[in-house]
This record gives C-alpha cells, structure tokens and sequence, in this order.
C-alpha cells in the first residue's frame, strides 16, 4: 500500500474525523487507488501541452458590452419600501 494506516488516522484527525477501523480501512484502500491513479498521470508526457490547453476550443459566451441609458431616480425608487430624496431607506443594522 502507498499509504499507511496511520497516515490515514493522522489525516482524519487534521479533518477532525471520527473514523472506526473500517473506515479507517476503507479509506485506505480508496486513498491508495487515487495515488496510484495520479501515479500512472505523472508517467504522461506533458512537456509539449500548455497548462490552458483544452480539449474542446473555447469560446467567451458574454455579449458586448455596451452603453444603454439607466433608470432614472424615480424609476430606481418607485418599487422601494422606504425612500428619502438622496436614495433609499433601509433599517439600521448596526446600533
């Protein structure tokens, strides 16, 4: 195994996690698969690749930004609960 079971307890113990020992065995087990996965990445030759490659071309979905006229005072203040002449009213929050 790649990693041990008391690398597993301390790990458990930084996450503040109360485990039993077939936790602590499972965990193990699902631990070492995803070390030994990352493993096998590590022997992929990746000097060639740029670290913002991607597989499918990528495209920016957001529209141009333009210019368009905003509300006025009043329209920014009809729906509002509670108004006063520079904007709107809110209850205090902090005494």
């Amino acid at each position: 195994m790649k990693i041990s079971r008391a690398e597993v307890e301390h790990v458990s113990r930084l996450a503040r996690l109360a485990l039993d020992d077939q936790e602590i065995a499972s965990l193990q087990e699902d631990m070492d698969q995803i070390l030994g996965y990352v493993e096998q990445l590590n022997q992929l030759e990746t000097q060639e690749i740029t670290p913002t490659a991607h597989a499918v071309p990528m495209e920016n979905a957001l529209r141009e930004d333009t210019i368009r006229p905003g509300f006025s005072r009043e329209q920014a203040l009809a729906n509002a609960p509670a108004s006063d002449p520079s904007g709107f009213r809110v209850p205090r929050v902090i005494e």
